[in-house]
């Protein structure tokens, strides 16, 4: 094997979370919530697939690179990256929302419907403004 990355992806964090004990030897996530639990500690809670599934992608993309530079040589992933770099710096104006289409024909996404596509990203929040202050501000007018 010539520098191929491992089968499983190896989790980010392996530290033991021990969430605040209430008066029955449990955290009182009825009274203050999933989060604050989690926040309190200063840690975050993962599952053991958590880790895994947040780097499925990176970890597959890794992997195709591998296999592309050992059968077409080093030109072939190095090509995907810049063309892959190219279509994450198009946008459109601040106030429109983009969707990625290249990028997404790229990866081979775009034939996939994901968990993202129908109960959406929250950090891709719609926002409404002014698209001319907002365009002022990006080009630094303002």
């Amino acid at each position: 094997m010539s520098g191929y990355p491992t089968l499983r992806p190896q989790p980010v964090t392996t530290k033991k979370v021990d969430l605040p004990k209430g008066p029955y030897g449990s955290s009182n996530s009825m009274m203050h919530g999933f989060n604050a639990s989690r926040v309190s500690t200063g840690l975050q809670p993962h599952h053991p697939l958590e880790s895994s599934e947040e780097q499925w992608h990176d970890h597959q993309m890794k992997m195709d690179y591998v296999m592309l530079k050992n059968s077409q040589g080093i030109h072939a992933p190095l090509r995907l990256q810049m063309e892959k770099h190219v279509a994450s710096q198009m946008q459109r104006l601040p106030c429109l929302p983009s969707s990625n289409l290249m990028m997404d024909t790229l990866t081979g996404r775009d034939d996939l419907i994901g968990f993202e596509d129908f109960l959406n990203n929250p950090a891709e929040s719609e926002m409404m403004g002014q698209p001319h202050a907002m365009m002022e501000r990006r080009l630094n007018l303002l």
